[in-house]
This record gives structure tokens, sequence and C-alpha cells, in this order.
């Protein structure tokens, strides 16, 4: 039996190639699965599809502001009142802004950024606390990049955003750290890091790429699903790399 069996959780960012990934790999594995995006129309597809994959799976989809915390803590509060638990957050919230050089930043970039790497990962985690506390095996899962540790002259703005969002998800692991006292974390917060993902649809419109230290979505997808198989005490605060360290 799938530790997910019977599990709620909610992905963040589900309509793109790594959120329908995702959303399938956890209906598969018994999961009850509440999507968001801001896109309606794609994530209705990906629910759509995760549905069609595994017939009798519960995949519900719901058009969410991460921008207004209020809507990400109504989010979260519906999730629960519905669902009875709720037991894990998946961020996939993502974005990538860059220029030629260090000297040609653009400082429209990192507003842009800030929003949608920092912002939603302060609002899911905010609103997601108590609930994954309540769940006893929650889990709040952020997907960052490897240039997070590592920033080039012409990623200065994404890699900050990204370090920034890792930091802010280190604290609350160091909350569940704290509120589990001498038993431990009964929840966790950990940080998934690739280099860059790469999708069937990205091979097949650059056929000779190598795609070198990429992870696949579906790879992504089952990491994702194998952090609730192992202890929170052993996840929690921690980056777990899916690449190689720079």
């Amino acid at each position: 039996m799938s530790a997910l069996d019977g599990a709620v959780i909610a992905v963040a960012g589900a309509a793109g190639p790594a959120g329908r990934a995702t959303l399938l790999r956890l209906a598969e594995a018994g999961a009850t699965v509440v999507a968001s995006d801001a896109d309606a129309a794609r994530l209705a597809e990906a629910v759509d599809a995760a549905r069609y994959a595994h017939g009798g799976a519960t995949v519900t989809g719901d058009t969410v502001d991460l921008l207004d915390l209020d809507a990400a803590r109504a989010w979260a509060d519906r999730t629960e009142k519905e669902f009875g638990r709720v037991d894990g957050l998946v961020h996939l919230v993502g974005g990538w802004r860059g220029s030629a050089n260090f000297a040609a930043t653009d400082l429209g970039d990192w507003d842009v950024l800030e929003k949608l790497l920092i912002r939603t990962v302060q609002h899911t985690s905010l609103a997601f606390h108590d609930g994954l506390q309540r769940g006893g095996n929650g889990r709040y899962l952020l997907i960052s990049a490897a240039g997070a540790s590592k920033p080039t002259a012409g990623n200065a703005a994404y890699a900050a955003a990204k370090s920034a969002a890792e930091a802010w998800t280190l604290a609350l692991a160091d909350a569940f750290r704290k509120e589990g006292g001498e038993d431990g974390p009964r929840a966790a917060a950990a940080i998934l890091i690739v280099k860059a993902l790469v999708h069937d649809a990205m091979r097949a419109e650059r056929p000779s790429a190598k795609f070198a230290g990429f992870t696949d979505v579906k790879e992504l997808a089952d990491a994702i699903a194998g952090v609730w198989e192992r202890p929170a005490s052993e996840v929690n605060g921690n980056r777990l790399w899916l690449t190689e360290k720079p």
C-alpha cells in the first residue's frame, strides 16, 4: 500500500508539463489531488487527463490567485473542509527571465519573478502550514533550480528569487522541527532541485538535443511521490538533489 493512498495533496502550478506529470503520478498512487493554476483552460485539460488515466481517482481543479494571501488561505481551508484533511502542497509555480549579461539585467524581470517564485511560496506556505501539521504526515515541497546555488551573470534575478524561495521553505522546515518537539517533526518542508526540466514535447521539437543533466518531468513526479515514503525527520529542511550539485 502506498503512503499516498488516501492522502490529500494540493498542487500549485498544476497546468504545465511538470504539473500534469505530478497529477498523474499522485493519482496513480491513490491520492486525492487538488490542483490549482492561474490558467483555467490548461488546468481543466490537466485535471481531465489525470482523471482519464486513472479511472476512479479524485482529481479536482481550482483557479486560484496565489498572489492573494486570502485566496490562498481560502483554497487551503476549502480543501481541508471538503476532504477532511490535507497532506501536502507541491509548489510547481515557475517562471524564468534572464539577460545576456549582468549589466543588461532588467529589474523589471525581478518584479515578475519575485511574484511568481517568492510571493506564491510565501502565500501557500502560510496558508497550508496549519493543515499540514494536522494531517500528521504533511509535506511542503518546493521545486527549485541548481542555479540558485551557483548564480550566473545573466541569471541574477532568477537565481536570487529561487534562493529566497528556498530560504523561506527552510524557515518553514525549522518551524515544523520546533513544533514537533522531542518527538520530531510531524510534517516536513523540503526542496527538490533540478538543473532544468524536459518533457516529451521538448524532445520532439529538438530531436538532436541532448538535454544533458535535465530531469524528465516523469522522474520529478516519481521523486515528489517518493517524499511521502520517507519519514518527516529524514526529509525536513533538506535539499533533495535530482541533478549533480554545481
